[in-house]
């Protein structure tokens, strides 16, 4: 999963993980998890740098992560590379994060909540 590596992201190092426990799901765990979120995320993260990379996770169709635009992803999602890593973690409250406006939402708000629930799914995987 090195293409989805980013240098000076942290948050690629936390998507190559979730995409690596994607790929080693039981594939009747992975279809439960698509049918559970049925969603694209899209990750549009800013480093301390200001340089911005996206990447996607989706969980309507396949159950993979990948670097670059989505096509049409259900929810976009815009953070800076620390408030990732502190959802991450569980560090950071994504509701606090949305209201202090250091995370914005375009699209379906409902399903942007999903998100926290399959970072901690994945890292309770890893």
């Amino acid at each position: 999963m090195s293409d989805l590596k980013e240098p000076g992201f942290k948050t690629s190092d936390v998507l190559s993980a979730l995409a690596s426990v994607f790929e080693k799901m039981p594939d009747k765990e992975k279809q439960a998890q698509i049918k559970k979120t049925n969603g694209i995320f899209q990750l549009n993260v800013k480093n301390s740098e200001g340089k911005e990379a996206v990447w996607v996770i989706d969980l309507k169709k396949d159950g993979t992560v990948t670097k670059g635009p989505a096509k049409k992803p259900d929810v976009s999602i815009s953070l800076s590379d620390d408030t990732f890593i502190g959802l991450a973690d569980g560090k950071v409250n994504a509701q606090k994060a949305f209201m202090t406006g250091s995370l914005k939402v375009k699209g379906n708000v409902m399903l942007a909540t999903k998100l926290d629930g399959v970072l901690k799914g994945a890292k309770a995987n890893l």
